[in-house]
């Protein structure tokens, strides 16, 4: 079969709770959903763009530094404007691993096309190093992965 929606979890599994992106895309990988391909990786990578290019749809997971909310965020995302190639080069390398918006946009611009996407974002107290994760990470897990999952079940109804 062929893969329809692709989950990427992204962040440092040796700082403790932004390794949440990872967890979370581990976890769905082990369920071996159909038509679901599921990447835990360290950062985005222009490389990326080549996976994004085939599927309908892409949930990016990534850790959020807790603040007032410790509320797990799902976003609607497009790709960032930018006019130029070296612009969304640019922009690939601001922040501390990239940024979805310029890989969506590296994707349209390489490919001609963009999945719909979703951010979902998860809230972490403790960003030291360490491979533990926090209370209030364990239970944002729980809720992203319910969230992602009605996301995916959405995403197949609508195709």
């Amino acid at each position: 079969m062929s893969v329809t929606t692709i989950i990427i979890g992204y962040g440092n599994e040796l700082r403790s709770d932004d390794a949440i992106g990872q967890k979370v895309a581990n976890i769905i990988n082990s369920w071996h959903l159909s038509d679901v391909e599921s990447l835990a990786v360290h950062q985005l990578t222009p490389e990326l763009a080549a996976n994004l290019a085939n599927v309908n749809l892409a949930i990016f997971v990534d850790a959020m530094i807790s603040s007032e909310s410790e509320n797990v965020e799902v976003e609607s995302i497009l790709p960032s404007e930018s006019n130029s190639i070296s612009d969304i080069i640019s922009n690939m390398m601001l922040g501390h691993i990239g940024n979805p918006r310029s890989l969506l946009s590296l994707t349209k611009y390489l490919y001609g096309y963009c999945p719909t996407a979703w951010l979902v974002t998860v809230p972490g107290v403790n960003f030291e190093l360490g491979d533990c994760l926090s209370p209030i990470a364990e239970i944002g897990i729980n809720i992203a992965l319910n969230k992602i999952i009605n996301i995916i079940g959405k995403g197949q109804n609508s195709t």
